[in-house]
């Protein structure tokens, strides 16, 4: 398929599909929106990024009646900040259809998300903050006709698979329901089958291009692994970088090291509070930041452009999260690179990613490099 008008879509969405300058439909959307618009259940597979919410929004800006005052369409989303980025989204793709969207999150006041609901024909909740509300009766959700459950595996992974459940219950049986997932793995296919009604199955592997993906690795003493990271970052011709860390306690010392060297560095990790979180998205999103320190949790589902080059600092635990990783970057037919710092006891984990994932990746020579003072 082309582009986007050999869907049938309203000349509305269209419109503010070209305002955002796509001109193509990527693979899930290609796979996925055709089914959506028949309003068949669907459970859509790719890798954040690949295009799964202008996917979904397809469904939900063309079956809401703006007049009708109630809402018709809910989006659960694991994060706060995948919430907010769903709905900032969802308005740009139905600003010409007049929708009233309200983001439905915890660690902010009530009254404000009141208002919003009062006239909202689409919600976009994470769900402690939805069940809350429903909870003191200030939601109803017995309208809903187009219910999504975005990054299905992470929010299984979360914990919420009850929460899940008790807000689907909520809505009508007759509806559309479409989970996207970056893997489809049991437990999502388990729920599937309790509330889907033989729902089509569309995937989009994202493949790592090495005509568009440089991967390399670094072998390097412990004392000279931070060293090494921050001679990469200033003599690598970059635009945006993500460093990946496996914890907490991790990210903060790489991020307080790379700016006591001029680095424009930003920490995000799960334990930030919500206006923590906020400040250092607007940030990085604003061009306040170089470079984001971060752990898998605190990453997954932002979907930040412009990523040149990923910094695994840690070999991720999990060998899938590492294609997780690198898939940030070498976008859109843009090239990226994605490098490894290896001391001496993450040889074996590594050896782990490539076996699992299939994939070969060359060692980089070490270059002569001063060893920083750390903070």
């Amino acid at each position: 398929m082309e582009n986007f008008t050999d869907f049938n879509l309203s000349n509305q969405i269209l419109k503010s599909i070209q305002e955002k300058d796509f001109d193509s439909p990527t693979e899930i959307q290609e796979e996925a929106i055709p089914y959506i618009l028949e309003g068949k259940d669907v459970i859509a597979g790719s890798a954040t990024g690949s295009g799964k919410t202008l996917a979904f929004a397809t469904g939900i800006v063309e079956n809401v009646e703006p007049s009708s005052g109630e809402i018709q369409g809910l989006v659960l989303a694991p994060t706060r900040e995948l919430a907010k980025q769903v709905s900032r989204m969802l308005e740009h793709f139905s600003k010409h259809h007049e929708y009233n969207i309200a983001t439905i999150h915890g660690g902010v006041a009530y009254q404000p998300q009141y208002r919003d609901l009062s006239k909202a024909n689409v919600v976009v909740a994470t769900p402690g903050r939805l069940l809350d509300l429903i909870g003191k009766g200030r939601l109803d959700l017995s309208n809903v006709n187009t219910f999504v459950l975005d990054e299905a595996d992470r929010m299984l992974d979360m914990g919420f698979i009850d929460d899940v459940e008790e807000i689907m219950r909520e809505t009508p049986r007759e509806k559309q329901t479409i989970f996207t997932s970056a893997t489809i793995r049991g437990e999502v296919m388990r729920l599937a089958n309790r509330y889907m009604e033989d729902p089509a199955k569309v995937f989009a592997e994202r493949k790592v291009d090495p005509e568009k993906l440089e991967q390399v690795y670094y072998d390097i003493p412990g004392h000279l692994k931070l060293s090494l990271l921050v001679h990469l970052l200033k003599e690598e011709e970059t635009d945006l970088s993500m460093v990946f860390c496996n914890t907490r306690r991790t990210v903060e010392f790489v991020e307080k090291n790379l700016k006591s060297q001029g680095i424009k560095a930003q920490a995000i990790h799960g334990g930030f509070s919500q206006n923590q979180r906020d400040k250092a998205m607007e940030r990085f999103e604003e061009g306040g930041v170089d470079v984001l320190v971060c752990t898998d949790v605190a990453a997954r589902g932002l979907d930040i452009g412009n990523i040149s080059h990923i910094y695994n600092y840690d070999i991720p635990n999990d060998s899938k999260q590492y294609m997780h990783r690198i898939g940030r970057t070498a976008r859109a037919g843009e090239e990226g690179k994605a490098i490894n710092l290896l001391v001496k006891d993450q040889h074996r984990d590594f050896r782990r990613v490539l076996k699992d994932n299939k994939i070969k990746v060359n060692k980089a020579e070490t270059p002569y490099v001063d060893k920083i003072s750390l903070k």
